[in-house]
């Protein structure tokens, strides 16, 4: 999720300010994606393909300390830049997207990565929505931990207090608080403190971006070079990227985005279905098939904005839509945190394995709106 930051703004400055340009590349490390082609895409729609990866980080979360093999990817998103440049659009996909991973049939989308690595999801995400994948970035949990620390936190307007954590947990209250570290983790991970599960932490998620880029843009930030080193260098260790994106790449798209702000920068979430029962019982959420298409053809012919906009009215028509997806996505929000494949399997190791699965099936299934998700709701802090 933060590494769409330093694609879309912070690696940019390496044209003003050299040594940041240099840190990025003598750090940076590379995997093979499976992306078509190692030369950069600098003209036409971009589409950068960004995960959260939990491959390196420490502590009881991790797939290592619960047992589990290989990595996951708790969030997924797909950076949209339109050919003109003018915006920003970013889409969370929801882990448990029941969707088809080319060679090994119908699965959630975040077991693509377990399956068969980088390149799977890449293929994956494009076999979803029928477009290219430009390029790949992959934070791990420890670069997260050291940006939000390098900014000093971020400040986020948080809808409703929840804890996160069984062993000391952190408690975030309502109205606008300040994260970092590993409470900044903590806030953008928790799912199991809401009825809506995995949507609500994707609304957080999509919060916490609004909130850093808000951060970043400023002239406390931008006109700063040791606070924005501080920022590369806290990153660019635990970030993976694929080998066409190096610092001068980075720095051709900063300048074709030079003019972008906080409100050119716009969050949704996948159109999806209900939330259903996977085979093993394992929760799922089925597509919205018909929703996924015109998607689809809003990327592939430039025209997100128009998507978006018509999707919108539709949902200011219906005013219920929010507190249905809250209800509705309850079924999705209790399950296990493994990436494997759908099955028995899915619930993993975890010793909350059994109080999860009791939890799935006293959940409740309702539609669930395309794009709309709980973050809807309204903001508590003054001037949001």
């Amino acid at each position: 999720m933060v590494a769409a930051l330093l694609v879309v703004v912070l690696v940019s400055v390496g044209v003003y300010v050299g040594s940041i340009a240099s840190a990025f590349n003598d750090q940076r490390q590379t995997v093979d994606a499976g992306i078509a082609t190692s030369e950069a895409t600098t003209d036409g729609a971009l589409n950068v393909l960004v995960m959260g990866s939990d491959s390196r980080g420490e502590g009881m979360d991790t797939a290592e300390n619960k047992g589990e093999e290989g990595e996951r990817s708790d969030t997924l998103m797909l950076v949209h830049i339109p050919e003109d440049r003018q915006d920003v659009y970013v889409m969370s996909i929801v882990r448990d997207l029941w969707v088809e991973i080319p060679g090994h049939g119908e699965r959630k989308v975040n077991a693509a990565l377990g399956l068969g690595g980088y390149p799977l999801v890449t293929s994956t995400v494009e076999n979803l929505l029928g477009v290219n994948i430009d390029h790949l970035a992959v934070i791990d949990f420890e670069g997260f931990n050291g940006l939000t620390s390098a900014l000093g936190g971020v400040r986020v307007c948080n809808p409703q207090s929840f804890s996160s954590g069984q062993v000391n947990p952190s408690f975030f209250a309502q109205g606008e608080i300040l994260l970092e570290g590993s409470d900044a983790l903590r806030y953008v991970r928790e799912r199991k403190a809401f009825l809506g599960g995995d949507f609500e932490r994707v609304a957080n998620q999509q919060r916490f971006v609004s909130a850093m880029v808000d951060q970043i843009l400023t002239v406390d930030t931008l006109a700063n070079p040791q606070k924005l080193m501080g920022v590369v260098n806290s990153i660019v260790p635990f970030i993976t990227v694929d080998d066409g994106l190096d610092a001068a790449t980075i720095a051709g798209y900063g300048l074709q985005l030079n003019g972008i702000r906080t409100d050119d920068i716009e969050t949704f979430t996948i159109p999806h279905g209900d939330p259903a029962e996977g085979p093993g019982g394992a929760s799922i959420v089925l597509q919205d098939e018909m929703a996924t298409a015109e998607l689809s053809q809003a990327l592939q012919s430039d025209q997100l904005d128009g998507y978006l906009s018509e999707d919108q009215d539709g949902a200011e028509s219906s005013p219920a839509s929010a507190s249905a997806d809250a209800s509705a996505a309850a079924s999705s929000g209790t399950e296990s945190e493994s990436a494997s494949a759908p099955g028995a399997s899915d619930q993993g190791p975890s010793s909350d394995a059994a109080s999860e699965a009791a939890s799935d099936a006293a959940s409740s299934s309702a539609p669930v709106s395309p794009t709309a998700a709980p973050a809807a709701r309204a903001q508590p802090c003054a001037g949001t």
